[in-house]
């Protein structure tokens, strides 16, 4: 009785006709996408995904959400870290939107040590 059931809410899809166009309204309403939930989908990333969309080193991601100037990451676990995608975007978005010229270099006079090249040597 149940594969009645269901079959009749695929029924109104024809196999041999193609399928309608992505953002028309006839898409929205396949059964295979689920109507508006109150509920938004919210999709986390983890640290490699927001490596690919922020190449920031993890010392600088870690000092920008210290300082409140970048999205909080938040534990799923206790050994797994997640942000929230949609703050990332927005992130990446701002600093677009942002001038160029209010960007600030940092103060070399504030460093706690000084860079060491490599392969240098005083004798």
């Amino acid at each position: 009785m149940k594969q009645l059931s269901q079959a009749s809410n695929t029924a109104d899809i024809d196999v041999g006709k193609p399928l309608p166009l992505p953002g028309t309204e006839a898409y929205e309403s396949l059964p295979q996408f689920p109507q508006r939930s109150p509920l938004p989908f919210r999709r986390t990333i983890r640290r490699y995904e927001l490596q690919q969309i922020v190449p920031l080193a993890e010392t600088t991601i870690y000092e920008l959400e210290r300082r409140g100037e970048f999205p909080r990451r938040f534990n799923l676990t206790p050994r797994c870290v997640v942000w929230d995608l949609a703050e990332v975007e927005a992130w990446v978005e701002e600093r677009k939107q942002a001038p160029r010229d209010q960007t600030s270099k940092p103060d070399v006079h504030l460093r706690k040590t000084r860079p060491v090249r490599a392969g240098s040597s005083e004798a």
